[in-house]
């Protein structure tokens, strides 16, 4: 029930070409004019509240979700589940506490929002910094993943021909952001998302019908074929063998709540609604369609199990990577139809596009950092701004590419983790005190984000994800020293910490400086900018 041969194979080789052929022209129609900078960064503010929350959640919808939280929760069962429902609760934060905020005092990048209340070019260099870091090793995930995923799909098996994979992703992600800029990218994330609730619904209605319409049934049936027995509905499976299998769970929730919905490539979707109620109504339409993905791929991750057994699942990939799409095979039965071809084709294609959808926006995310931040003291011509942006998707493509392709054999997850943790040690810590600290420095500012991002760099590599066990991204070697999973608890503390005690160290007069300042940009943060602030014309002012 697990072979993808025959009618489903030509199905969803058809379907691939057919949405990437779609996806192109959507990015050629819709693309910028060579002077218009306010429709390559935001597309004028012009999509509607509902396709901007779809756009919002085929962002936040990546790699991490689908295949390795998916994996964990086909392995380790409660585990994977509430890692999902962490993913969740980030994106309710960040609809309750950052979205307004970040719309209201933001432009076009991260560090327009940090640079609102703390100008100086040190802070431009560093967002853009962060935001390379936080965004470039998850890039190299979704990149790898699409390799593996037509590889697995399509039956290729040399190595040179997952490599070809990856080259071809590669130049359609650069192609999606240079481009279609952000109404493009937007318009790609809308198909994916649709496509990939509409496939949802119907593989988890299959897997309820075989289990009797019985969650109850499902559930204790996947217990049974796990191989875990009770373990599996309770916490604690993924690190049965870690010295400290609480804090390893609750530092990577730490990592998903606050890190997940801080990346740049999601927040940079809040500066394209036009008013605040605007923002609020595609929060809210972002925040349904991701949960209501979220308890679908319980739903299929788990019917995976129930379904195929731990023994399958790990033998197609030890780390449960492609669960989501055996669950989906084996909800269809032993032999398909047709129409169920069709349908499982459809199933392949929406998690292709996710992958591939996903890793466009984060390049976009990228090239609009370097083009945009990196030059915002020195103003230039809209046209060579916009050529410059375009330029930059394709100076961090390309390494993306190659290191993709090296490392897509590897396990990922040490990649996926460092972003994350980066989001939650360096980011969030950074746009909550610059939103909400009134006596917060611009010293204290670029400690946050040195700090945060020494700390999770300096402690991932000792971490298992990276070395020590089977299924470590390098388990011939053992160099592990740091006692957890991942360094959210060590490093997220560090961020906040060094922002908070070098703020208070700057002295009294810098803290009633901050407070001023703050107090001059308090009304724009609450309201917006006021209409005289707001950009008018097809060109950039800056």
């Amino acid at each position: 029930m697990t072979e993808f041969s025959g009618p489903a194979q030509s199905w969803s080789l058809a379907a691939f070409c057919s949405v990437v052929a779609l996806t192109l022209l959507l990015c050629v129609l819709t693309g910028p004019d060579a002077d218009d900078l306010a429709e390559f960064y935001t597309g004028y503010k012009s999509l509607s509240p509902l396709r901007n929350g779809l756009a919002i959640a085929g962002d936040y919808i990546s790699a991490a979700t689908v295949l390795t939280i998916g994996g964990i929760i086909a392995l380790c069962g409660y585990d994977g589940v509430v890692l999902a429902l962490s993913a969740v609760l980030s994106l309710l934060l960040l609809m309750f506490l950052l979205a307004e905020p970040l719309h209201n005092t933001g432009r076009y990048t991260m560090g327009d929002v940090l640079g609102h209340r703390h100008p100086a070019r040190s802070v431009r260099i560093a967002a853009c910094a962060v935001t390379l870091l936080a965004l470039v090793p998850m890039m190299i995930v979704q990149l790898a993943g699409v390799g593996e995923l037509l590889a697995y799909v399509m039956g290729f098996t040399e190595p040179a021909a997952k490599n070809g994979c990856v080259v071809g992703a590669g130049i359609l992600m650069i192609s999606y952001a240079a481009l279609g800029g952000m109404r493009g990218t937007a318009l790609v994330q809308i198909f994916k998302t649709v496509m990939l609730l509409a496939s949802g619904l119907v593989v988890s209605g299959l897997i309820l019908h075989t289990f009797g319409w019985s969650t109850e049934a499902l559930f204790r049936t996947a217990a049974r074929e796990s191989g875990a027995g009770p373990a599996y509905l309770r916490w604690g499976l993924q690190y049965s063998s870690s010295p400290h299998p609480a804090l390893d769970l609750a530092s990577t929730q730490c990592a998903i709540v606050l890190g997940a919905g801080c990346l740049p490539h999601v927040t940079m979707r809040m500066y394209t609604a036009g008013t605040p109620r605007q923002v609020r109504r595609a929060m809210s339409w972002a925040v349904s369609s991701v949960t209501l993905f979220i308890l679908m791929l319980v739903l299929i991750c788990t019917g995976a199990t129930a379904l195929l057994g731990h023994a399958r699942i790990t033998g197609a990939d030890p780390h449960g990577t492609t669960a989501y799409l055996l669950g989906a095979r084996a909800a269809f039965g032993s032999g398909l139809s047709r129409s169920e071809s069709l349908l499982f084709a459809t199933v392949t294609t929406a998690v292709f596009l996710t992958l591939l959808a996903s890793v466009a926006s984060m390049t976009l995310a990228c090239a609009n950092a370097l083009a945009h931040d990196l030059t915002a003291s020195r103003p230039m011509a809209p046209a060579r701004e916009l050529t410059l942006a375009r330029s930059c998707a394709l100076l961090v493509g390309i390494p993306v590419i190659l290191v993709a392709a090296l490392a897509q054999h590897r396990s990922l997850q040490p990649l996926a983790t460092l972003s994350f943790t980066l989001g939650a040690s360096a980011i969030a810590p950074a746009l909550l005190y610059t939103l909400f600290w009134r006596r917060y420095t611009r010293a204290g500012l670029l400690a946050t984000l040195v700090v945060g991002s020494l700390t999770v760099l300096a402690l991932t590599p000792g971490t298992t994800l990276v070395s020590g066990t089977p299924l470590s991204a390098f388990p011939e070697a053992d160099f592990d020293w740091f006692p957890y999973n991942t360094p959210a608890l060590a490093s997220i503390p560090a961020g906040f910490l060094a922002g908070w005690l070098v703020s208070l160290l700057s002295g009294k007069s810098a803290a009633d400086r901050e407070r001023a300042r703050y107090e001059s940009t308090e009304h724009r943060l609450l309201t917006g900018p006021s209409a005289q602030d707001r950009p008018t014309g097809g060109t950039d002012a800056s």
